[in-house]
């Protein structure tokens, strides 16, 4: 692995000017590696990220990735961190003209990393010489305690995408407000809600008269509107004082929960193992607005790489072989999901919604298809709303927000379903279904989503920890249950108890409509079948797992 020569190096400061031109904002300072196929190899397991702890599952990816390209030799275009600075690693036998192609999608990415406010948490250190420090702690401690670091690894690894990755966004981006802010917000959240349950007029009502006053008295409108709630509650300064003194309650999540609360940590014998836990959770929450932001960030990254790159004069000799390569990266398949091609295509379809100004109540009210298609106000705002769509979503809220029937119309998408001919013995796909809230469902349903289990302390006693799962019609997948139940219990130090949903019975189709030589199903291929649940609770104890009934 090395650094770029310095004529690759000219053609990516090159690019970083035109990129800032048109707007992407990003430090200026950027690291640049060739690698070999080796390299890629070895660093793919550690997610790119050469400094990261050793663990013997990286060992096992490699050889697995080395058998699989002596099957399939292939390797990506690029590869960027989000680190400071940020590094990026390119093959080493790119022509000039592709690594122009590159750089930009690279410094979209890098735009995307700096800015989105998903990966806030990230800005303020350089996760590599983190890294390396814990990579060094670990080494320390396995030199001293031998495979139990591994254990305690695997068992923390069980349950790091538990890590509460939003609470640690709230507290970051949590806006300071005036006490006369905190006032409002306790009288009006707090104080008529549940003091006083004010009813919804009486509510409204006062929200009414505090917009009064601000407009009457401008900055003296809050001192004015108070003086009278406290000649009506003469008890409410008194009662908010007292909310102020209070300390709010943290939220832990469970590897915070078990570094506080487990005996079994806390001896002195075995405190070593909360400096383990702590890398794996600090690790996990690092990348996970990477997994929340794939469709936009790969979207992001190939809009503007195409963007670009058509305008600049390198181009010129090339449009041949950058149609071709652009093709292979953004290309939409008909059955699966490809993140470069449905973000590339969502942003520009945002841009000239919001150019036509789409976006408006104004055109929400209209109904009718050609008077939607015509419409057009010619806002020239649409470059400016997708930077802030950039900026302030994830992917579940970029889907849920723009997959709309006017965009799943446009691209002629549908949702792809299964069914097995059994003349042929083969399996067929066919048209499911085209409503765009099905597609929008199916994407969504293929988005990162880990299971919320909180601890209930009320159910907690006699020494077991009690895990409430919060059941999202998606259940824990079950081999793995019993071996992350093992970790938690010795991490935990006694029993543990998780419950949680199972599926009671999922009626079949199959026999009914069917019969040798059709497409099964034959009748009524959109309906699913009614899935009933039922709540479960699953205990571990001294090792040995069971279930029951609740």
């Amino acid at each position: 692995m090395e650094l770029i020569d310095q004529h690759t190096k000219k053609i990516m400061e090159g690019c970083k000017e035109r990129a800032r031109k048109c707007g992407l904002r990003f430090q200026d300072e950027t690291l640049e590696y060739i690698v070999t196929n080796r390299d890629l190899l070895e660093l793919s397991p550690k997610l790119m990220i050469p400094t990261l702890y050793d663990y013997w599952v990286h060992d096992v990816d490699v050889i697995k990735e080395k058998g699989r390209y002596e099957l399939y030799p292939a390797n990506p275009y690029e590869t960027v961190i989000n680190t400071r600075p940020a590094i990026s690693f390119y093959n080493d036998n790119n022509p000039d003209w592709l690594n122009v192609m590159i750089f930009y999608h690279v410094l979209a990415h890098i735009d995307f990393f700096q800015n989105n406010l998903f990966f806030r948490h990230s800005w303020d250190y350089d996760f590599t010489g983190q890294a390396l420090s814990d990579k060094r702690v670990i080494a320390k401690l396995r030199a001293e305690k031998g495979r139990w670091v591994d254990y305690v690894i695997e068992f923390s690894r069980g349950i790091d995408n538990l890590a509460g990755f939003h609470d640690e966004l709230t507290r970051l981006n949590r806006i300071n407000v005036t006490d006369g802010s905190k006032r409002m917000d306790f009288y009006f959240d707090v104080f008529l809600q549940s003091e006083k349950k004010a009813k919804t007029s009486e509510y409204l009502k006062e929200i009414e008269r505090y917009n009064d006053c601000v407009s009457k008295y401008g900055d003296l409108g809050e001192q004015t509107f108070f003086s009278e709630v406290i000649t009506k509650y003469p008890e409410f300064e008194a009662v908010f004082e007292k909310s102020i003194k209070k300390k709010p309650k943290r939220k832990m999540d469970l590897i915070q929960f078990l570094m506080e609360n487990s005996e079994v940590l806390n001896k002195d014998e075995n405190k070593w193992m909360k400096s383990v836990l702590q890398v794996v959770r600090k690790t996990s929450i690092f990348f996970q607005p990477q997994i929340r932001t794939k469709i936009m960030n790969e979207g992001w990254a190939s809009y503007w790489h195409e963007k670009l790159f058509l305008q600049d004069d390198r181009i010129k000799g090339h449009e041949v072989e950058f149609a071709r390569v652009n093709a292979g990266v953004t290309s939409m398949p008909r059955v699966g999901l490809n993140p470069y091609a449905l973000g590339m295509r969502l942003f520009s379809y945002i841009e000239e919604i919001a150019d036509k100004g789409k976006y408006s109540i104004e055109f929400k009210r209209l109904h009718d298809a050609e008077e939607r298609e015509q419409f057009d106000t010619h806002t020239g705002q649409g470059q400016d709303f997708i930077f802030k769509v950039r900026e302030n979503l994830c992917d579940f809220m970029f889907v849920n927000s723009f997959v709309e029937r006017d965009f799943v119309t446009r691209h002629k998408l549908f949702v792809a379903g299964k069914r097995l001919n059994t003349a042929k013995m083969v399996w067929e796909y066919y048209v499911k279904s085209r409503k765009a809230e099905d597609y929008r469902q199916m994407l969504i349903d293929s988005l990162y989503h880990p299971p919320h289990i909180e601890i209930d302390t009320e159910k907690s006693s006699n020494n077991t920890l009690y895990l409430m799962h919060h059941f999202e019609e998606k259940p824990l997948v079950s081999e793995f249950i019993a071996n992350t139940m093992l970790g938690i219990e010795y991490l935990w130090g006694g029993p543990v108890q998780i419950e949680t949903s199972e599926i009671l019975s999922r009626p079949s189709s199959q026999g009914q409509n069917s019969f040798p030589g059709s497409l099964t199903p034959m009748k009524e291929e959109n309906t699913e079948p009614e899935v009933k649940w039922q709540r479960v609770l699953y205990t571990m104890e001294k090792r040995k797992i069971s279930k029951k009934t609740i």
